[in-house]
């Protein structure tokens, strides 16, 4: 597979390779991958904090996969996987990154639940991008992003049970990358320095046709 290695360099580029703290609140942000329900159950048990919010309605890449909210997909994996139904809170509503930050912060503040210093749980190669993000809608909270604990070929491989193509799969790390510059240009981000290995990197993906993501 010819896409590995540009691929490997986006992937290494968009994460931020944090270690977990403790927190008030895990936040699981909605995707089409299940996985990130599993590792935020997995950080509850280790007594990372003592509640999940799982957040995201049904966006861009989930529309035609699900008939549910992302919310409630992951409520569901992460019971299935031992957290008790009254340490998750449900965002439902929202469509897109700005909405799961904004919808969230409002669900905590409206029910007066502790929420200094979160737990965020994503995509690997999402960290960088919620990071960014939260500079602008929340910027006072003390966050941290970690991810599950995954390779390129296990990713592509999550991505294919839950109903992905492996051009689709690659595609949203190529478009996530594109947002990195377009959002931070259009100010829904903090801007993020861009190594030139990584936007070569970029343009040969583009190149092999994994386009399908990008924004226009």
């Amino acid at each position: 597979m010819e896409y590995l290695e540009p691929l490997q360099v986006l992937w290494d580029y968009l994460g931020m390779h944090q270690q977990p703290r403790k927190a008030d609140c895990i936040v699981g942000f909605g995707n089409f991958n299940c996985d990130i329900a599993r590792r935020a159950a997995e950080l509850y048990h280790q007594g990372y904090a003592p509640r999940i919010l799982f957040t995201g309605g049904l966006g861009r890449n989930t529309t035609k996969l699900f008939t549910q909210p992302e919310a409630l997909r992951f409520a569901q994996a992460a019971m299935e996987c031992g957290v008790p139904e009254e340490a998750i809170l449900l965002e439902d509503k929202s469509r897109n990154t700005r909405e799961n930050i904004e919808f969230t912060r409002a669900l905590l503040e409206s029910r007066n639940i502790p929420h200094h210093r979160v737990l965020g749980v994503h995509q690997p190669f999402m960290e960088r991008r919620i990071c960014a993000a939260l500079g602008v809608y929340w910027p006072e909270l003390d966050f941290t992003v970690t991810s599950p604990q995954v390779t390129i070929p296990q990713y592509l491989a999550s991505a294919k049970r839950q109903g992905m193509t492996e051009n689709a799969a690659v595609s949203v790390i190529v478009g996530d990358f594109q947002r990195m510059d377009l959002y931070a240009r259009l100010g829904y981000q903090v801007p993020q320095r861009i190594p030139e290995e990584a936007w070569r990197a970029y343009h040969t993906l583009v190149g092999m046709g994994f386009d399908k993501q990008l924004a226009t």
